[in-house]
């Protein structure tokens, strides 16, 4: 597609749960890769001729209602605000839905904007999605980048528990009517598209498969002569990012890292990510778990609890990691995974998630189980061990994000995607 032949003028995009800012604070409750998605994805956009603004829900006063993003002008945030002016967890958030709706509707007619289409992100915002996209007569489309049914599968537990955390029952009827009602739907990855139907019954000729992107302009790696940056780290670190949750393996790779102490002696282990501010029950709990591992392992000169890393300091952690682990459970993508990979960094990744659609083993990456401790701690050292390997797997891996992953690639299928719906 050439650059400014888009038929679409303007974009909503709608992801209405977590802090959702211009720049992104990756790390508090309910806000990592799905920002940092649906926000490059509209920048990306704009290379097009598109303008897209982006609603959320508003509950910090403290917060502009309308918030263009200081980089691109074209793409706005725009904050509704709906119940309590207060942080509501996305599993708690069905109640304020519809008064959502009604102020997001009653915000659009008053500014008297025209969009082409809406565009819902996750399961909340697709119920806002469907009903706003009714009310002003345009197509819905919508993304789940989690499936209810697959991490309800995954996760495990005691069924009653899980089901008052988490409210799957109610989630997953609300995201088979989403899937039946739209104009049509991407999903992040084949293997989340096989869930629909292996999970849901749902299968549809309207599903298009289009993967995360990556900023490649800002996540590469070190170019000739270009110094190594001060972060405040060890020299030689593995390094682990995601948010601090229940999902996200962190005390299998710990498991893990113990096995890889015994055999590597210089080698840390940096933990980096987790809420900006008060965290909530669920991290406070993964990261006491986290802790009484440490110390029953012995390894408290070895690893590296940062909590949120700046975003100055971001491509530089990343970078100068050794390699980079993606431990998870259950990862409908990993975009983590893709970033350390456009920075050149090989990668050991759990092979329960999307990412096996990106990386191949003993290529782009090693895939592993990360609940086998051995198996997990084998991948690491031999990593560690054969740098011509390490070097390989890393180049392997940020040649096929620049070739594939771009946002800009990215943008271009989703172009390509909706067109075909709106031309009918």
């Amino acid at each position: 597609m050439n650059r400014r032949t888009s038929s679409l003028k303007n974009i909503c995009m709608l992801s209405t749960h977590g802090y959702f800012d211009p720049v992104p604070q990756l790390g508090r409750t309910d806000t990592g890769g799905q920002v940092v998605y649906v926000l490059q994805l509209a920048k990306a956009m704009t290379t097009y001729g598109i303008k897209v603004d982006i609603y959320t829900r508003w509950f910090d006063r403290d917060k502009p209602q309308i918030d263009p993003v200081p980089d691109n002008a074209d793409v706005r945030i725009i904050r509704i605000p709906a119940g309590p002016w207060e942080f509501i967890p996305k599993e708690e958030i069905y109640d304020v839905l519809p008064e959502l709706t009604g102020n997001m509707t009653a915000f659009i007619h008053k500014h008297n904007l025209d969009y082409d289409l809406l565009h819902g992100h996750y399961v909340d915002a697709g119920i806002v999605t469907l009903d706003v996209a009714k009310a002003l007569d345009r197509p819905a489309f919508f993304t789940a980048h989690s499936l209810g049914a697959w991490k309800k599968e995954q996760m495990g537990g005691d069924p009653a528990e899980m089901e008052k955390k988490f409210k799957f029952s109610h989630r997953i009827s609300e995201e088979l009517r989403i899937f039946r009602s739209v104009s049509a739907q991407t999903a992040t990855t084949e293997v989340q598209r096989d869930k629909l139907g292996e999970l849901y019954g749902f299968t549809s000729k309207d599903i298009a498969t289009i993967p995360p992107g990556v900023d490649i302009h800002t996540f590469r790696p070190l170019e000739s002569g270009e110094a190594r940056m001060d972060i405040g780290l060890t020299e030689r670190y593995i390094l682990c990012l995601s948010r601090i949750d229940s999902n996200k393996g962190h005390d299998l790779l710990l498991n893990a890292f113990s096995l890889v102490c015994k055999s590597v002696p210089d080698i840390h282990l940096v933990i980096g990510g987790g809420s900006t501010s008060k965290a909530g029950p669920t991290e406070l709990e993964v990261l006491a778990n986290m802790k009484r591992i440490i110390v029953e392992k012995d390894m408290g000169d070895r690893v590296h609890i940062t909590g949120y890393i700046p975003d100055e300091h971001l491509v530089a952690t990343y970078r100068q990691a050794e390699m980079f682990v993606l431990p998870s459970l259950f990862e409908p993508f990993g975009m983590t995974a893709l970033e350390a990979m456009a920075c050149g960094r090989p990668v050991v990744a759990s092979r329960l998630g999307g990412i096996r659609e990106v990386v191949t083993s003993e290529e782009s990456g090693l895939l592993v189980d990360p609940a086998d401790p051995g198996e997990f701690s084998a991948a690491i050292i031999r990593l560690l061990n054969d740098e011509q390997l390490s070097r390989r797997i890393g180049e392997q891996g940020r040649h096929i994000v620049r070739e594939r992953y771009s946002w800009e690639v990215i943008a271009a299928r989703h172009i390509k995607f909706y067109e075909k719906y709106l031309d009918r």
